[in-house]
C-alpha cells in the first residue's frame, strides 16, 4: 500500500456501493484507494434476491422516481455485464378475476415505464397456460396468473468483477483493511488509520476526501467522525431458504404478491436450485454473520406451502443465508417494508462524506452522486462521469448467463487453458459442484481470495447454494489454498475450523 503520496479518495466498504465508487472514480482518472474490512460483498452485497430490478413494489407504494430510476439502471447492468446478468420471466398466480386486471394493469404500466429498456411483455396467463408453467403450483381457487420479466443476476461474482474493473482502471482494492480511526487537521478529514487484518501490520493515509460506503455498519464510520452524530441508518434482515428445484419444476419464477407483513416474496431458480425470499425483520444489533431467526425460515416455508402442492420442511433446506438492509434512518415507527429504498448522501463538518440506502440495481447510479460530491468537496477537478456504458471486467456479449465458466466471462479461456495444460485442474472441488482446482486457482491469484470462505461463500457460492457440501469441502479448498499462499498446516487447520463453524448457521 502507498502511504507516503496523498490519496485523492479513500473509500470504506467493499460492497456494491463502495465498488461502484471505486469504478467511477478510477474511470475518472483520480487516484483512489479502497479498503474492506472483510472481503469484498462479505456482507450485505453478496445476500440479496439475485434480482436486477426496477421494484414492482415500489410502485405500489408509489415511488416512481425510484422505480424510474431503477429500470434504467437495471437495463445499464444488464448491458454492461450480460455473462453474470440474464432476463428472468415471473408469474404472479391470481385468485379473482379483480387481482387478475389489477396486476395485469400495474405490470403494464411497470414495462411501459421501461419503454426501450422493456426486457418483455406482460401476459394475461389462463389456468392452462399457467399450470404449464409452473406445474407445481396449488390448483384450487386460481384463476389464472400474470407474467413478466426482470433480471436476474450472481451477486457476489458481480461484486468480484467492479474490483476487477476498478483494478483495470487504476484503482487500489484491498480486503482485510480495516480502517482504525481517522485522522483531522483543523477539524477537516486529512487521512485515516487502517490496520491490515491478517498480519496486523498499521497505517496512515492521507487522502483529500473519504467516503464512508459501509452499508449497514456506515454509523460506525460516523462515531469515528463525531460521537454524537445521529444514527443514520435503522438495519432490516432479510433472509432466504435455498432448496432443490425439484421442489418447484421449470424454469420460470414464482412471486407471492402480498405477505403477511406486506412484502412480496419469490421464489427463483438460482445456480441449479431454488432461492426463497425475502422477510423483513428490524434489527437493533448487528453483525458481519448475521442469524435467520427461527420465525424467519417458518415465516418463509409457510408462505412457499400455502402456494406449492410439494411442500418442503426444514429437512430440506440446503441452505439459509440472512443479510442485512441498510434502511435510511426515518421517523416511521411501523414496519422496515415501507421504509424508503432511496439512498442518501450525507456530507459532515469535517468533509466525511457518508452514502447509504439504495440497492444493487442501482449502485451504479449512487456511486455517481458519491464521487460527484466526493470531487466537490476535495476540489478535485471536474470529470464528468462516464460509467453508463462501462463493459465490466469479463464482458462477453456471446457467454450464455450460466454456461460452464459463464461467471468469468472473456477470462474464462484462461480458466480453460489451466485445465488443458493439467488435466487435474479440472477436477471438482466436491463431487455434487462444477467449482474445479483450476477455478480455486484462479481466485487466489487474480481475485484476492483470502481464506477458505472467500472460496466457498462468494467466489464460487456453494456455501449459498448447498451448507453440507460447502463444509464438506472446508478441507480441500483449505489444501490448495495453502499450496498456493504458502501456508502451514496451523493456518490449514484454523481456516478449515473458522469456516465448518461458521457455516453450521447456514444449515437451517
Amino acid at each position: 500500500m502507498e502511504t507516503a503520496t496523498t490519496w485523492d479518495m479513500v473509500v470504506i466498504g467493499g460492497g456494491a456501493t463502495g465498488l461502484g465508487i471505486a469504478v467511477d472514480a478510477s474511470q475518472r482518472g483520480f487516484k483512489v484507494l479502497l479498503l474492506e474490512k472483510n472481503d469484498f460483498a462479505k456482507g450485505t452485497s453478496s445476500r440479496s434476491t439475485k434480482l436486477v430490478h426496477g421494484g414492482v413494489r415500489y410502485l405500489a407504494q408509489g415511488n416512481i422516481k425510484l422505480v424510474m430510476e431503477a429500470l434504467r439502471e437495471r437495463a445499464f447492468l444488464l448491458a454492461n455485464a450480460p455473462h453474470l446478468t440474464r432476463v428472468q420471466e415471473f408469474i404472479i398466480p391470481v385468485y379473482s378475476y379483480f387481482d387478475k386486471w389489477f396486476y395485469g394493469i400495474g405490470l403494464f404500466i411497470y414495462e411501459l415505464m421501461a419503454q426501450k429498456r422493456s426486457l418483455g411483455h406482460t401476459r394475461i396467463l389462463g389456468k392452462k397456460e399457467l399450470f404449464a408453467a409452473l406445474p407445481s403450483l396449488k390448483k384450487k381457487g386460481l384463476k389464472g396468473g400474470v407474467a413478466y420479466c426482470d433480471g436476474q443476476f450472481d451477486d457476489a461474482r458481480l461484486a468480484i468483477a467492479l474490483a476487477r474493473t476498478a483494478d483495470d482502471l487504476g484503482g487500489t482494492l484491498l480486503n482485510y483493511v480495516n480502517v482504525t480511526g481517522l485522522v483531522k487537521e483543523k477539524g477537516k478529514l486529512i487521512g485515516l488509520q487502517a490496520q491490515d487484518e491478517l498480519d496486523g501490520k498499521e497505517y496512515t493515509i492521507s487522502t483529500k476526501v473519504v467516503i464512508n460506503a459501509t452499508g449497514v455498519f456506515v454509523d460506525n464510520i460516523l462515531d469515528m467522525d463525531d460521537p454524537d452524530a445521529p444514527a443514520a441508518v435503522m438495519p432490516s434482515q432479510g433472509i432466504h431458504l435455498v432448496i432443490s428445484k425439484a421442489f418447484f419444476p421449470g424454469d420460470v419464477a414464482l412471486m407471492i404478491p402480498k405477505t403477511e407483513d406486506g412484502r412480496v416474496l419469490f421464489a427463483l431458480p438460482w445456480q441449479d436450485a431454488l432461492v426463497i425470499g425475502t422477510t423483513d425483520t428490524p434489527l437493533d444489533e448487528i453483525s458481519d454473520e448475521p442469524m435467520a431467526l427461527e420465525t424467519e425460515i417458518d415465516f418463509i416455508i409457510n408462505h412457499f406451502n400455502a402456494y406449492n402442492s410439494i411442500n418442503i420442511t426444514r429437512k430440506d433446506i440446503m441452505s439459509v443465508f440472512a443479510g442485512l438492509r441498510p434502511l435510511v434512518k426515518t421517523l416511521n415507527k411501523g414496519s422496515t417494508a415501507l421504509a424508503s429504498r432511496d439512498h442518501t448522501i450525507l456530507v459532515s463538518s469535517s468533509n466525511l462524506i457518508t452514502i447509504t440506502g439504495g440497492k444493487w440495481t442501482t449502485y451504479r447510479k449512487m456511486a455517481k452522486d458519491a464521487v460527484n460530491n466526493a470531487a466537490f468537496v476535495a476540489k478535485l477537478p471536474i470529470v464528468k462521469c462516464a460509467t453508463r456504458h462501462l463493459r465490466l471486467h469479463g464482458y462477453d456479449s456471446h457467454i450464455l448467463y450460466g454456461s460452464e465458466f459463464s461467471a468469468y466471462g472473456s477470462d474464462a479461456v484462461f480458466i480453460r487453458q489451466m485445465i488443458a495444460d493439467d488435466s487435474s485442474m479440472g477436477e471438482r472441488i466436491h463431487p455434487l459442484h462444477n467449482y474445479c482446482k483450476a477455478e480455486l486457482v484462479w481466485a487466489v491469484s487474480n481475485e484476492m481470495a483470502m481464506t477458505v470462505e472467500d472460496i466457498l461463500a462468494r467466489r464460487s457460492r456453494m456455501l449459498f447454494v448447498d451448507a453440507r457440501a460447502a463444509i464438506a469441502s472446508a478441507e480441500p479448498v483449505a489444501t490448495l489454498m495453502a499450496e498456493q499462499l504458502g501456508m502451514d498446516a496451523a493456518w490449514k487447520e484454523d481456516q478449515v475450523k473458522r469456516f465448518q463453524e461458521m457455516a453450521e448457521q447456514y444449515l437451517g
